[in-house]
């Protein structure tokens, strides 16, 4: 069994940044891939980043490539996504999730989730 818990959401202006975390609790979360996903209103959602278990490895969605970074600091059990540059287009519940596999973007991979936390972006 594994929680994870979002934490640093927020309302920001245009251009503006943010840091999310996600907790984790479980021994084996040091050995999980992780990844932030996103859903706005009435949208699907969508895949953000993920990073490998040994942060050695990333990936990103085109939407957010040179704009955000994911890391992780497996001693304190955390993943984090430093959201710089924002726009009102990133508004959107961001949940964080953990998964056996691979950096994957597939969210049917990925076996553990949190609740999310909201990240309103106004113009």
């Amino acid at each position: 069994q594994m929680n994870l818990v979002e934490s640093g959401g927020g309302l920001v202006q245009a251009g503006g940044s943010l840091r999310l975390s996600c907790a984790a609790s479980g021994r084996t979360f040091s050995t999980k891939t992780t990844g932030w996903f996103r859903q706005a209103p009435g949208k699907e959602r969508e895949f953000v980043a993920t990073i490998s278990w040994s942060g050695g490895r990333t990936v990103y969605a085109d939407s957010v490539k040179g704009r955000f970074a994911i890391s992780r600091d497996n001693a304190k059990n955390t993943v984090y996504l430093q959201m710089n540059t924002l726009k009102p287009e990133d508004t959107a519940v961001y949940t964080c999730a953990a998964t056996q596999y691979r950096a994957t973007m597939k969210d049917d991979e990925y076996a553990y989730w949190g609740q999310g936390t909201q990240v309103t972006v106004s113009s």
